[in-house]
């Protein structure tokens, strides 16, 4: 009896009727399954990161074709400020530990060890290691980050809308006229 493969031939062997492989991902699924691949390659990262208790920590893990990925290191108490990414589009993956995630008017998303977050451009975050451990997270930006504008943190547009905290005088005050 004949096999599919002895009648057709091996499908494999004519590479033209293959869909083309993507050079490099191509879809916010397949950043976010990029991020999870090399989360669990915990032997090509973690040697890697180092803590600093005066300034969070970052290094570019990789770069490919209209990407980049970043693994940075949280000691207690670091944040990232509000922030959001330009351009750029991301996957967050917390690898060790907790982070919190505040977003819009006071909520907060805690994020432990496998969780992940996809972001858009302009999407505005403040990321916090609120926690009692380091923590050790793995962004990918595509394009690349090339601009991470800040904007007032959220509670501070709260507190002044609530006239809890005084504008900031205008020239003309901080000139006498």
């Amino acid at each position: 009896m004949n096999s599919d493969i002895q009648i057709a031939g091996d499908p494999l062997a004519i590479p033209h009727l293959l869909p083309p492989a993507p050079a490099h991902p191509s879809t916010v699924s397949a950043f976010a399954g990029l991020a999870r691949s090399l989360a669990a390659d915990r032997a090509g990262w973690a040697p890697l990161v180092q803590y600093d208790a005066t300034s969070r920590w970052y290094h570019r893990l990789r770069t490919g074709p209209g990407y980049e990925v970043w693994l940075l290191s949280w000691v207690p108490g670091q944040g990232s400020g509000a922030h959001d990414h330009g351009a750029s589009s991301g996957v967050l993956t917390v690898l060790e530990g907790e982070l919190t995630e505040r977003v819009g008017h006071g909520e907060r998303h805690s994020l432990r060890a496998g969780a992940q977050r996809v972001f858009a451009p302009g999407y505005v975050h403040d990321v916090v290691n609120d926690a009692l451990e380091p923590a050790v997270s793995l962004h990918i930006y595509f394009p690349g980050l090339t601009d991470m504008p800040m904007h007032p943190s959220q509670d501070a547009v709260r507190e002044r809308a609530e006239g809890r905290v005084p504008d900031a005088p205008d020239t003309l005050d901080v000139l006498g006229g």
